[in-house]
């Protein structure tokens, strides 16, 4: 039975539709099947040639309804729901049907005060700081404010994911035929932390080291506790 993922959150801009992406493109190229099923109706479904998963249309109740459905009779698949920005009543519905949740966070006051709230919305749901500065007074500065201000739910913090210019060729419509090896090294490392939560077993055979580095970790942060008995959706 497929696992569930849904990137959702109530502020617009943070990056949700690309986590999305990079997170798919992540575990496909960790030997994961995926899907990146889209439900933004703003939104046009992008072409899947090139890339390491497949595109699923779910812009309407009864395909988002289909898709789901399928997904739960596919061995060894996991689905991720691209929740697209600002919409409370959909992110609860996708929440229901989800195994865990990822809410995107940039480094500003506003982003951090509404994945808080988010955070205490939905208990089966991970904060990830994504376009996470590189500069390091920048980085010292973010770090610090997520310490105080999320410092309550530091398990449920994933690594950040740096800013990285080459991920916006993910949302191309057709992807270039090579990627940058550091975008490719970004998606694997948020792929990995991913399957590590979920306990799933996956073999890395290309720039771990790379991929560590690639998004790095919050000081005060640990990586999250894995999912404990009962924290899971039911199927």
């Amino acid at each position: 039975m497929a696992e569930i993922i849904c990137v959702i959150g109530n502020k617009g801009g943070t990056g949700k539709t690309t986590l999305s992406h990079m997170l798919c493109q992540g575990l496909g190229l960790l030997g994961q099947r995926a899907a990146c099923v889209l439900t933004d109706t703003s939104r046009e479904p992008l072409n899947p040639a090139g890339r390491r998963y497949v595109i699923a249309d779910a812009r309407t109740r009864d395909s988002l309804t289909k898709v789901v459905d399928k997904l739960r009779t596919l061995d060894d698949w996991i689905g991720v729901i691209d929740g697209g920005g600002n919409r409370t009543e959909m992110d609860r519905k996708l929440y229901a049907l989800s195994d865990i949740v990822l809410l995107p966070f940039r480094e500003s006051h506003e982003d951090i005060r509404t994945v808080l709230r988010d955070l205490e919305m939905f208990p089966r749901a991970y904060a990830v700081p994504t376009q996470w500065p590189h500069n390091a007074w920048q980085r010292e500065a973010a770090d610090r404010t997520v310490a105080q201000l999320l410092g309550a739910y530091r398990h449920r913090i994933l690594r950040p994911v740096n800013a990285l210019s080459s991920t916006k060729l993910l949302l191309q419509k057709h992807i270039p035929e090579q990627l940058p090896s550091p975008l490719a090294n970004a998606c694997r490392a948020v792929a990995r932390q991913v399957l590590e939560v979920l306990e799933i077993d996956f073999t890395d055979t290309g720039g771990e080291d790379e991929a560590v580095a690639a998004i790095e970790r919050l000081p005060a942060a640990e990586m999250p506790l894995r999912l404990t008995h009962g924290a899971r959706r039911p199927h």
